[in-house]
């Protein structure tokens, strides 16, 4: 319970309340002034390198102007400055030093320990021992010092061979050799090691930056060629070990030479991170370099061609102004779009019939197509600018624009709501597509000529094919509309002409594809219904027609009747025809549902209101207009055909059973209210014509004598009735168009009993048939009522409805 009402509530909103409508409105502008902005606040110049200035154009006011090229200079020269950073790890020196006096040192105390625990056992035993032999199974010397082998490879960082860590246990570790390899590695790690010297050497007279990794100390070096590179630092060994390893043998000398050059280590390496970083900082802190443009200073001369400095001077200008313009452009656009809309609002949309049914459903679709299709132009024009530069035929952007199939949205807006609103719809869309280019009237002409032409063929659409030729139409028609254009432009080439000619014609076919694929997503949303969709109904094949036609036979006949009717008089007063059929079709599907209820599907003159008392009868009848409108939901038949159902019989009284009732109950008993219809009253003319046919059909089957003469004072009478009651005052059926309709139901009633023999006049009986078993047609609906008025009550009506 509490969904419907939800969703009544919404529905009510949708339709009727005003505040959805403004705020419709105000959503509609923002989003367009988004979409426009900001193009129609600023005015901008679209030049490129190499174009020819139209018209001169000055400085309206003193701007600054960056100098890309000086600053850019600057920058570099910044950069250039700043020299490449280097690490010195300075504790490379005292750490090999270090490892190599423990290293050294501990080898020297295990020999001296080893060498007295060897005498006191020697002065305890009092016995001779061979040299280097230990009583009692003892290790060597040598073996002992091979087992500690791996401990001083571990400790001096290298690995050493057999051989020469024999001659280091025959020379016992010497402080010699230990001294002779820490000096000579000192002073080279001292000098620097680099790790590779060729990328040193490229900066050049410049010099580096060492940082002392241990200090963070850093120092300027300029004579780059004094550090040496790892091959260099080897080399030096030899150079600076030969004056300390004079008196040294060859082999220990190779040994101290060996030992130094493979605990050399690079000392010095380049840190880019930092460098780089430091270059980056450098060129952020030179500011750009402007210059001064002064108010009424010549940017640009007409006939000149544009070159890049003047290109830039331009674009600085139109920068400043949004910049400074800001607020005042937002407001200035937000005006002129609130303006458009108001003036196509109140000047064309608001009074269209279909406002009056459904209005902010109608603002809805309008605003969405409008929404949608200024964002198509918007998205194109993006395209177009990015993808013209990269084609490999040089294809013109502007050639690109015509491509836009803009067309779509009035033949959209035409083939659901009329050339009334699709009118002035494509008139907004030129004018702001003509904004989104920059105020061109080239494009506002072509897209006004294409729009409403395209929205033109749309007006009488009732097969899908008719999409495709009006987009070929329009293609071939926006051809002629192009070339016009430039020739009155007289600013275009025959490769550019050529161009605009096949963007032209496939925008027109591309705008007749889009339409068609829009068209059913529209009708699902909107519950609109198309002539397309008119013509798959009115097929007799459908299944609830089928259904009918069989469960209830005589309706079904009947409403065939009334369905010829109906659209013979809506081709007369200038209705829609084909919905008026299709509404006469349907107009009694409610009946389905207990068909013997009424009297066109009784057989053998039974009649089972009989039994019933007045007010269920009245309900029973009152019922198919609820029934039919939840079968045509369920079937989907559109919103167009469902209020005609919900319509066609008005607030009209059954009077029959009204009468019945009060001779029951008395009149005081009785509410007249429990014996109308529910209504609403026929909102359009399809919907008043299908209640003039379904009152008027029904009754002419009353008459004995359906002589020529009869049929127009039947149709007069009721036409008389249903006009006084008030059931037409709400669908905009004029006296001259109820003249017509009642001259076209003549004429088909004519042809239906054309194989009367005319009789004499006489006046129609005030009951029709004497029975009351039409429960809807007859007594106890409308048409008995109104075919029974008294001729000098009715004479003081439309009398001469339907005569020539």
């Amino acid at each position: 319970m509490n969904i419907e009402l939800q969703k009544k509530s919404i529905n009510r909103f949708l339709g009727n309340d005003k505040s959805f409508s403004w705020f419709l409105f105000l959503l509609a502008t923002i989003i367009f002034t988004l979409i426009l902005y900001p193009n129609l606040a600023i005015n901008r110049y679209s030049y490129r390198i190499g174009d020819v200035a139209k018209r001169d154009i000055k400085a309206p006011f003193d701007f600054l102007i960056e100098d890309l090229d000086a600053t850019s200079v600057n920058r570099k020269q910044a950069v250039e400055s700043v020299l490449t950073i280097y690490d010195h790890d300075t504790t490379m020196s005292a750490e090999v030093d270090k490892r190599l006096k423990k290293a050294f040192s501990e080898m020297r105390k295990e020999i001296k320990v080893y060498q007295q625990q060897t005498i006191q056992e020697q002065n305890i035993q009092l016995q001779d021992a061979v040299t280097n032999e230990i009583p009692g199974g003892k290790k060597s010397l040598s073996d002992h010092l091979a087992e500690m082998k791996a401990g001083f490879e571990n400790i001096i960082g290298i690995p050493v061979s057999n051989g020469a860590f024999k001659i280091l246990e025959k020379e016992e570790f010497s402080e010699y050799i230990e001294k002779a390899i820490r000096e000579i590695v000192t002073k080279i790690l001292s000098n620097g090691v680099v790790a590779n010297k060729e990328v040193l050497l490229w900066e050049g007279e410049k010099g580096i930056i060492l940082r002392s990794l241990e200090t963070k100390t850093e120092t300027t070096v300029t004579t780059l060629k004094r550090l040496y590179s790892l091959d260099q630092a080897k080399t030096m060994v030899r150079v600076i070990g030969q004056p300390l390893l004079e008196e040294s043998s060859s082999a220990l000398k190779e040994l101290i030479v060996d030992f130094s050059q493979r605990l050399l280590q690079p000392n010095i390496t380049l840190n880019r991170n930092e460098t780089e970083e430091r270059k980056k900082k450098a060129a952020e802190e030179i500011k750009p370099f402007f210059y001064e443009i002064k108010v009424g200073e010549m940017l640009l001369r007409e006939g000149e061609r544009v070159n890049k400095f003047q290109l830039r001077k331009l674009e600085a200008m139109q920068k400043q102004i949004k910049n400074e313009q800001v607020i005042t452009s937002r407001i200035g656009t937000t005006m002129i779009v609130m303006c458009l809309i108001l003036v196509s609002y109140f000047l064309h949309i608001k009074k269209h019939p279909i406002m009056e049914r459904d209005p902010n459903k109608t603002l809805v679709f309008f605003a969405s197509v409008l929404v949608l299709f200024f964002l198509i132009t918007r998205i194109s024009v993006s395209l177009a600018d990015s993808l013209a530069p990269s084609t490999p035929f040089m294809i013109p952007a502007s050639s690109m624009y015509y491509g836009i199939p803009l067309a779509s949205g009035p033949m959209i807006v035409c083939l659901f709501m009329g050339m009334e609103i699709a009118i002035p719809f494509a008139v907004l869309m030129a004018v702001g597509t003509a904004i989104v280019f920059n105020n061109r009237f080239d494009f506002f002409l072509f897209f006004l000529l294409s729009s409403t032409t395209a929205a033109y063929w749309m007006k009488h659409c009732r097969e899908r094919i008719v999409f495709i030729k009006a987009g070929v139409k329009l293609g071939l028609l926006n051809v002629v509309f192009v070339t016009a254009v430039d020739i009155y432009m007289a600013d275009f080439s025959i490769v550019q002409l050529l161009w605009d000619w096949t963007f032209a014609f496939f925008g027109g076919v591309i705008a007749g594809i889009i339409t068609a694929g829009i068209a059913p997503i529209v009708e699902v949303l909107f519950g609109y219904t198309t002539d397309i969709k008119l013509l798959e109904l009115v097929n007799l094949e459908r299944p609830i027609l089928r259904r009918l036609m069989i469960e209830a036979s005589g309706t079904y006949h009947h409403s065939i009747i009334v369905g010829s009717m109906v659209e013979a008089a809506a081709s007369a007063i200038g209705a829609n025809p084909l919905l008026a059929r299709v509404c006469g079709y349907y107009h009694d599907i409610g009946k389905i549902n207990k068909p013997v209820y009424f009297i066109e599907n009784q057989v053998n003159g039974k009649n089972r209101h009989d039994k019933l008392a007045p007010s269920m009868s009245s309900l029973i009848l009152t019922s198919h207009v609820k029934d039919g409108v939840e079968i045509a939901k369920k079937h989907k038949l559109g919103k167009a055909i469902i209020d005609t159902i919900r319509q066609h019989h008005g607030t009209s009284l059954i009077s029959f059973f009204y009468d019945k009732a009060k001779q029951l109950k008395g009149e005081d008993a009785v509410n007249i209210d429990d014996y109308r219809y529910p209504g609403p009253k026929p909102q359009t003319r399809e919907a008043g014509l299908v209640m003039l046919a379904d009152v008027i059909e029904a009754a002419s089957r009353t008459l004995e004598n359906p002589t020529p003469s009869r049929i127009q004072g039947l149709v007069q009478n009721l036409i008389n009735k249903i006009f006084s009651d008030g059931q037409l005052d709400n669908c905009e059926l004029t006296l001259k168009d109820l003249n017509n309709i009642a001259k076209s139901f003549i004429k088909i009633l004519d042809g239906i009993y054309h194989h009367r023999i005319e009789y004499p006049e006489v006046i129609v009986p005030a009951s029709g048939k004497e029975r009351n078993g039409n429960s809807d047609k007859q007594p106890p609906g409308t048409s008995a009522d109104y075919a029974g008025e008294d001729p000098q009550e009715s004479t003081s009506h439309l009398k001469r409805l339907g005569q020539s």
